[in-house]
């Protein structure tokens, strides 16, 4: 079993991208599944070309993207994924779409396959703050997330797939008063809960 996972370079003025630190802390195998690790750039489109390239090379059993959300308190498990790009921000090239569909012709939204309510509650376990969250924002997160989804539906592949945002590290938020932080250990912590959950799915469906 393989299990691939996504995070994303620096973007909007950080040195660090919180996902990248948690994906090279991640074991390479999680409860018998192979985890393949690949860092997307936070660039519309070209993120979901990668994805979608190592995709096809490994055939994953399902495909987990983290992310960061600044301002975000808690390991943030997102439910939909919606058919639309509107940055608040230029990309790291330069491209900032307003109210600009994704795929066109791609449906309104997907819903996250991977089981969401039991990533949440097995977190808490871990005395790990976690919830759902029903907005994965408008930015390249969104857009990755939709984007993968998209192609596995129109290719009809039987690959789970799901988004998790997380917040700042701390060495982030030395100069941002009041702007919640999370230590690396509980996100890396958090993230490999959430792929033991995915596996276990995994293994139910096969």
């Amino acid at each position: 079993m393989k299990i691939l996972v996504t995070a994303f370079d620096p973007f909007g003025g950080e040195s660090i991208n919180p996902s990248y630190e948690v994906l090279k802390n991640l074991k390479d195998n999680i409860e018998g599944a192979e985890i393949v690790k690949i860092q997307v750039p936070t660039v519309f489109y070209l993120s979901v070309e990668k994805a979608i390239e190592k995709i096809k090379e490994v055939n994953p059993d399902a495909v987990l993207s983290i992310g960061q959300a600044g301002g975000r308190y808690d390991i943030s498990v997102e439910r939909v994924a919606i058919n639309i790009d509107d940055a608040r921000i230029p990309d790291n090239i330069g491209q900032q779409p307003i109210d600009t569909p994704i795929d066109p012709e791609g449906a309104p939204a997907y819903f996250a396959t991977i089981p969401i309510k039991e990533i949440v509650e097995e977190i808490k376990k871990e005395n790990i703050p976690a919830s759902i969250s029903n907005t994965a924002g408008t930015y390249v997160c969104n857009h990755l997330m939709y984007g993968i989804l998209n192609y596995i539906h129109k290719n009809k592949l039987n690959i789970k797939a799901g988004f998790i945002h997380i917040p700042y590290l701390p060495v982030q938020v030395l100069n941002k008063p009041f702007t919640p932080s999370m230590s690396l250990g509980d996100m890396v912590k958090a993230i490999e809960t959430a792929i033991k959950v995915i596996v276990k799915s995994c293994k139910k469906s096969r």
